[in-house]
C-alpha cells in the first residue's frame, strides 16, 4: 500500500516489467560498484527477456504453466514480482560436476548424451553408490531425477522407472538431472541451521579493515599523543589558562594568589629561546613524516581543531612570526580547553584517560580476528550447519597468539560471533531462544528443513527417505510465480519422480503423529516469539504441509497481494472462518470487529452442504467475498474508487479479521498453548503498535507502517479475548503505562484506538462505520482509500485550524 494506490497498475502488466528494466539498467551503468554493475547488467538481460517472450506470447504472465512447451513441473527462471524469464532454472551451460560426469564416463558433453549414460548399468551403479552414501546435493528438484529412477530400478519398480523416463526424456537435453557430489553427509533429524560453516568462513574471509575503526584506531595511536606533545611544548611557554609567560603584553601576569601547580616553573625561559625553538622545528619535521605515514584520520588537518591551531602557530614561531592577533587568542583558547577538559599531559587525570585509550588502540583488528575464526572453520564440515559454536568462539589462544601475533586471551568481538552462531545447528527453538531467527520471515526459511525431514519420516527405505528430503528442501528454493485467478503454487507432489515413488510412503499413525507434534512446536512458536507479526507465506505454506501430512483437515491461509487481488477468495477462507466463530463467538474480538459469528458459522455449514453436492470442488467462496466485500464498505473512508489497490486492501483486510489469519486455527484445530500466557502476549503486541505507532510521527510514506500496526493491534485483541477476565482487566490497566514508554505522540495518536478498545471490553460497540463517542473512540484497522486518522495532521488541515485561531 502506498500514497499512489489509485494509479497502480497490476503487477501483471508489462509497466511493471519495464520499470524493473529501466531500474535494472540505470544500476548496470550508474552503481559505484563493478560486482553490483555485473549483477545489474545479468537482470537487464533476464528482464528483455521477460519482455520479449510477453510480446510475442511465449510467456502467459500469470499462469502456472507459464513458459510455451515447458510442464508446470519444470523450475522456471523467474525474477522480482514472480515474472517467469521462459528458461528452466536447470537449464544453461553444465555445470563442473557434469563436465566432470561426462568425462569420466567417456561421453560428449551435452546433458541428453549423459542421460542416456546414467541408464546403462554402470550409469545405474554410480547413482546407487551415491544413494548409499548420502553424500550428494540438490540445488534444484530436477537433480534429483535420475536418482529416483535408479532407485526405482534398484526396488524392482521397473515399470514405473519406464514411464518415469518416458516423462523426462523430452526434456533431457535442456533439463539438469544430475545430483552434484558433496563431501559432506545428509544432515540429522531435528538439527536446523540458518547457514553452513563454509557460508560463515566465507563471510568471516570477506571481511576487510573497518575504515572508520582504523581511522579512531590512528587517532588514539598516533595523533592524541602527538597533540599531547604540542601541549607540553607550548605549556613550558604558557599557563594552564593559555596565557603567556614571557609576553606580558601577549597575556597577564599570575594572580598571587594562583595555585601552586599553575605558577611558572622555576626554568621557564624570559623568551621563546633557541632550544624551545629546536625542539619545536623539530616536533612540526615529525608531524610532516606522521602525515605521509597514517592517513586514515584527518582530523588533524582541520584548521579549527585544536591541534591544529597549537601547531599552526608553532609554524609562526619557528619562522622568526609573531603570530596574527586572532591566532595569538586562538592559541590562547586551544591551551586552556585542552587543560581544561583532560588536565594537564602527564597528570594524573591526563595519564588515565590516555592509558585507556592507548589500551583500546592496541586491540586487535576485527578482522584480523575474523582471519583466525576462518582457520578454526575449516577443520569443520562445510556443506553444513555447527553442532558447537563455543570453540570457535573462545579467546586466542597461547599457540595461536604465537602463529598470528595477536594476544593471547583476546575476546573475540561480537561481529565475529554472530556471524558464527548464525550457522549454528540446532533444534528450532534453540536457535529461537538464541537469536539466531530473529524474525518470522527468517523462520519461515528455516522451517522447510523441518517440513523435510517431518515429511521423508513417511518412506520406509532410508535411501529414499534421504533422497525425498532433498527433494523437498531444493523444492522450496524454487521461487514462487505471479499467479492470477485463484491459481494455485505447483506443490511437490506434482513433481513426476515424487509421484513416481508415492506409493512408498507409509500410512502410519506414527508419521502422521510426528507431523501433528511438528506443526504443533512451529506455531507455538511462530506465534509466542514474533507476537505481532503478521505469519509470512513461506511459514503458512509450511504449516499447510504439516497438517496434510498430520491428516488435520485444518485451513491455513495465505496473505493475499492487494495489487492483483481479483475479488474472490478460495474456500478454505470461509472455512478458517468458521474455526474462528468456534473460538471466538461471545468474546472480545467479535465485539471489537462487529463481527456476527454465528452468522458466519452458519454462512459456512450452508457452504458445505452446497459442495457436498457438487461433483466437482468449488474454487472460489462468492458468499464469503461478498461478506468481506460489504464489511468493507461499510467502514471505508473517502472516496476511492472500487477496484484500486487501497479498496483491494480493505476487503483482504475484512477477510484477515474474520479468519484471524489463522490464529484461531493454530490455537483452536491444532492446539498450540503459547508459554507466557495469551495475556502476556498481548501485552507484547501492544509493544509492537507502539513502536510502529512511533515510526509513524513525520514519517512520508507510513501508510504501510500503519497497516502493520494494525496487524499486531489485531492479534493483541485475539489474545485478550482468550484472557480470564481478570487478567484481561490487568492488561487493559496496563496499557497506558505502555504507551507513556514512547514518544508523547505515541499515546495521543493510539487514544481513539485504546478508548475503542476499552469500550466493547465493557460490552460497548462501535457505530457502523467504526467509530463511536463522536468519533474519540475509533476500531482500529490498517488499510483506508482516504486519509487515515493515525496520520499526522494534512497541511491543509493544519492551516485550517491555525486560521480558527
Amino acid at each position: 500500500m502506498d500514497e499512489n494506490a489509485e494509479q497502480q497498475h497490476p503487477t501483471a502488466s508489462p509497466s511493471y516489467a519495464r520499470a524493473e528494466l529501466a531500474r535494472a539498467f540505470t544500476t548496470s551503468v550508474t552503481h559505484g560498484d563493478p560486482a553490483t554493475r555485473e549483477r545489474a547488467t545479468a537482470r537487464v538481460a533476464r528482464w528483455r527477456a521477460v519482455l520479449a517472450g510477453m510480446a510475442d506470447g511465449r510467456l502467459r504472465i500469470g499462469s502456472r504453466t507459464p513458459v510455451a512447451g515447458l510442464p508446470a513441473w519444470v523450475t522456471p527462471e523467474v525474477v522480482r514480482g514472480g515474472f517467469a524469464t521462459g528458461q528452466p532454472a536447470a537449464g544453461g551451460p553444465l555445470l563442473p560436476h557434469e563436465t566432470a560426469a561426462a568425462e569420466r564416463a567417456g561421453v560428449p558433453g551435452d546433458r541428453r548424451a549423459l542421460f542416456a549414460h546414467f541408464l546403462t548399468e554402470p550409469g545405474l551403479t554410480e547413482l546407487w553408490e551415491l544413494l548409499d552414501s548420502g553424500r550428494y546435493e540438490v540445488a534444484l528438484p530436477e537433480e534429483a531425477a535420475l536418482l529416483t529412477v535408479a532407485w526405482l530400478v534398484r526396488a524392482g519398480e521397473t515399470d514405473a522407472a519406464l514411464e518415469l523416463v518416458k516423462t523426462l526424456e523430452p526434456f533431457a537435453g535442456r533439463l539438469r538431472m544430475l545430483p552434484r557430489p558433496s563431501d559432506v553427509s545428509p544432515p540429522g533429524p531435528g538439527a536446523l541451521h540458518r547457514r553452513t560453516a563454509d557460508d560463515a568462513g566465507w563471510s568471516l574471509a570477506l571481511r576487510g579493515p573497518n575504515g572508520r575503526v582504523e581511522a579512531q584506531r590512528e587517532s588514539l595511536a598516533v595523533w592524541l599523543p602527538f597533540a599531547d606533545e604540542l601541549l607540553s611544548h607550548w605549556l613550558e611557554v604558557r599557563e594552564p589558562d593559555g596565557t603567556s609567560r614571557n609576553a606580558p603584553d601577549q597575556g597577564r601576569t599570575p594572580a598571587p594568589h594562583a595555585p601552586a601547580a599553575h605558577a611558572p616553573a622555576p626554568h621557564a625561559p624570559a623568551a621563546y629561546d633557541a632550544d624551545w625553538l629546536a625542539r619545536g622545528d623539530a616536533l612540526l619535521r615529525r608531524y610532516r613524516r606522521l602525515a605521509e605515514e597514517h592517513t586514515r584520520c584527518a582530523k588533524h588537518r582541520r584548521p579549527r581543531e585544536n591541534a591544529a591551531i597549537l601547531r599552526a602557530a608553532l609554524e609562526d614561531v619557528v619562522a622568526g612570526r609573531r603570530p596574527a592577533a586572532r591566532l595569538e587568542g586562538l592559541l590562547r583558547h586551544a591551551v586552556a580547553s585542552m587543560v581544561r577538559k583532560r588536565g594537564v599531559p602527564g597528570s594524573a587525570r591526563h595519564a588515565a584517560l590516555r592509558g585507556e585509550q592507548a589500551r583500546q588502540a592496541a586491540l586487535p583488528a576485527h578482522h584480523l580476528l575474523a582471519q583466525l575464526v576462518v582457520v578454526r572453520l575449516s577443520g569443520l564440515p562445510q556443506g553444513v550447519g555447527i553442532a558447537d559454536t563455543a570453540p570457535l568462539l573462545a579467546p586466542v589462544s597461547a599457540r595461536e597468539a604465537e602463529e598470528s601475533g595477536l594476544p593471547a586471551g583476546t575476546e573475540m568481538p561480537p561481529s565475529v560471533r554472530a556471524t558464527v552462531e548464525s550457522a549454528l545447528s540446532a533444534p528450532l527453538a534453540v536457535l529461537v531462544e538464541r537469536g539466531v531467527v530473529p524474525s518470522a520471515e527468517v523462520l519461515a526459511e528455516l522451517v522447510p528443513q523441518l517440513v523435510a525431514a517431518t515429511t521423508a519420516d513417511a518412506y520406509r527405505d532410508g535411501a529414499l527417505r534421504t533422497l525425498m528430503a532433498s527433494v523437498y528442501r531444493a523444492f522450496r528454493n524454487r521461487r514462487s510465480l505471479l499467479l492470477l485467478h485463484l491459481a494455485s503454487q505447483v506443490r511437490v507432489e506434482e513433481l513426476p519422480w515424487v509421484r513416481a515413488v508415492a506409493g512408498h510412503r507409509g500410512g502410519d499413525e506414527a508419521v502422521a503423529d510426528a507431523a501433528r507434534a511438528a506443526l504443533r512446536e512451529l506455531g507455538t512458536l511462530a506465534v509466542q516469539a514474533f507476537p505481532g507479526t503478521l505469519l509470512p507465506n513461506p511459514l503458512v505454506r509450511e504449516m499447510s504441509v504439516l497438517a496434510r501430512e498430520a491428516d488435520l483437515g485444518v485451513p491455513f491461509t495465505e496473505e493475499l497481494a492487494a495489487d492483483i487481488f481479483m475479488g474472490e477468495f478460495g474456500p478454505k477462507f470461509l472455512v478458517a472462518a468458521r474455526v474462528a466463530a468456534e473460538l471466538l463467538r461471545g468474546t472480545l474480538y467479535e465485539r471489537y470487529y462487529g463481527v456476527d459469528y454465528a452468522a458466519v458459522r452458519n454462512l459456512a455449514i450452508t457452504e458445505a452442504g452446497r459442495a457436498a453436492g457438487r461433483s466437482r470442488p468449488a474454487r472460489t467462496s462468492p458468499e464469503f467475498g461478498r461478506l468481506c466485500a460489504e464489511r468493507a464498505a461499510a467502514e471505508r473512508t473517502g472516496g476511492g474508487r472500487g477496484g484500486s489497490v487501497a479498496a483491494n486492501g480493505t476487503v483482504i483486510e475484512q477477510a484477515q479479521i474474520l479468519t484471524t489469519h489463522n490464529l484461531a486455527t493454530l490455537v483452536g484445530r491444532v492446539g498450540i498453548t503459547p508459554e507466557p500466557g495469551h495475556d502476556a502476549l498481548a501485552a507484547r503486541c501492544f509493544h509492537t503498535v507502539c513502536r510502529l505507532a512511533a515510526r509513524v510521527h513525520g514519517e512520508r510514506r507510513p501508510l504501510a507502517t500503519i497497516k502493520d500496526a494494525a496487524y499486531a493491534w489485531r492479534q493483541m485483541v485475539f489474545h485478550l479475548s482468550l484472557c480470564a477476565d481478570d487478567r484481561r482487566a490487568a492488561v487493559l490497566v496496563a496499557l497506558d503505562g505502555q504507551a507513556a514508554r514512547y514518544p508523547e505522540h505515541v499515546a495521543a495518536r493510539l487514544a481513539p484506538a485504546l478508548a475503542g478498545l476499552r469500550l466493547t471490553a465493557a460490552g460497548g460497540a462501535f457505530g457502523p462505520d467504526g467509530t463511536a463517542d463522536g468519533g474519540r473512540a475509533r476500531r482500529l484497522v490498517g488499510w483506508s482509500t482516504g486519509w487515515h486518522w493515525m496520520r499526522d495532521e494534512r497541511p491543509s488541515d493544519t492551516a485550517r485550524a491555525a486560521s480558527r485561531t
